[in-house]
């Protein structure tokens, strides 16, 4: 499976583990929905920008799009917010 594929299955998994439709998704990205969908499909390749972007409105973080085996319900999948440090 290609770095693509990965992505492509984990971003589709991620949107609908969150129930959020491809416009949705796409309008809180600020992306069109029919890119959202080739990304999905695999017709595209994301850059660092848009892995990083879709990550933030999925509520993950950017390397976790890329995991292999990603499951949803694995509990080392947090959400971001969770895995940042703390301020004063």
């Amino acid at each position: 499976m290609t770095i693509r594929e990965i992505f492509a299955r984990n971003l589709r998994q991620l949107r609908h583990a969150k129930a959020l439709s491809q416009e949705t998704l796409a309008h809180e990205a600020k992306m069109d929905r029919t890119y959202v969908s080739a990304l999905e499909r695999g017709l595209y390749a994301a850059s660092i920008e848009t892995v990083a972007d879709l990550a933030q409105c999925l509520d993950v973080e950017p390397y976790q799009m890329l995991i292999p085996r990603l499951s949803v319900v694995d509990s080392s999948v947090e959400p971001a917010e969770a895995k940042r440090p703390q301020g004063d």
